[in-house]
């Protein structure tokens, strides 16, 4: 008997995730520094033992106000993954469920929510909204809970022709129930997946509303207005658009890993 490959993509991009969440959590203990405070007597300075990715154009410590830019981008992250995934699955869910014409409508509306490019409309919705986070992750749901609508929306179609889901609709059970306690749990893996991979894109995304002004707007400290921040001083302190720039790399690259290594895993158990 062969034993398992071991999953190298789940290993790695468990691991980053891992370290951004301890960042974000624990980070602020272990600093003990005031994200927001100025001290003008270190402008612009690099990076040195006391402050050891530099401080910005007006003193403030770089790594503390990373540790509240990943607070941040994962707090709106899980915000909007979630409104997506509960938003999706249920109009996905009932639309699959259904089938005939309440189907061909709902999935008549998701293609046209479709033919727009996501992230233009996230501008437009954040444009409208106005900056702000609460409007920031309602602007990003709107672009993301088509994907997991379209996903369970395939799942239920296949899945209601199971012998299981044949008797609970005999029984005289409510479609809500047959989707939400029979269909649903069956999809925890592949919902799972999408999620993973969601939370990437909404950090990118996040990051470049920020960096637009139409997401956090300073002086929060977010990742995506420390980029634009510091973009007038890349020939001089090129520490601060290198610092939130791996950050966002790194977090993207974790959560992609993490995703595709639950993928495989979950192809192997199947």
């Amino acid at each position: 008997m062969t034993r398992p490959r071991p999953n190298s993509s789940l290993i790695l991009g468990g691991a980053l995730v891992t370290m951004l969440i301890a960042f974000g959590a624990f980070g602020p203990i272990l600093i003990h520094r005031d994200p927001m405070a100025i001290d003008l007597g270190r402008v612009l300075a690099g990076p040195s033992v006391a402050h050891p990715f530099g401080c910005d154009a007006l003193g403030r410590d770089v790594l503390a106000r990373l540790v509240e830019g990943a607070r941040l981008s994962l707090a709106i992250s899980i915000a909007v993954v979630g409104l997506s995934l509960v938003f999706g699955v249920a109009v996905g869910g009932l639309a699959g469920l259904a089938g005939g014409t309440v189907d061909s409508i709902v999935m008549r509306f998701v293609d046209i929510v479709l033919a727009f490019p996501g992230f233009l409309l996230a501008i437009a919705l954040a444009a409208i909204l106005g900056p702000g986070l609460a409007d920031l992750v309602i602007a990003l749901a709107a672009m993301g809970w088509t994907g997991y609508a379209r996903l369970v929306r395939g799942e239920v179609l296949s899945m209601r022709e199971r012998e299981y889901v044949a008797a609970a609709v005999a029984l005289g059970a409510p479609r809500r129930r047959i989707l939400f306690r029979h269909m649903i749990p069956g999809l925890a893996g592949p919902l799972a997946v999408q999620a993973t991979f969601g939370v990437g894109g909404i950090i990118v995304a996040e990051a470049s509303l920020s960096f637009l002004g139409l997401g956090a707007l300073p002086p929060t400290p977010s990742w995506g207005n420390m980029l634009e921040a510091g973009r007038a001083f890349i020939l001089v302190a090129p520490h601060l658009t290198t610092a939130p720039g791996l950050a966002i790399g790194l977090s993207v690259l974790g959560f992609n890993l993490l995703g595709d290594g639950l993928a495989q895993w979950a192809g192997t158990r199947s």
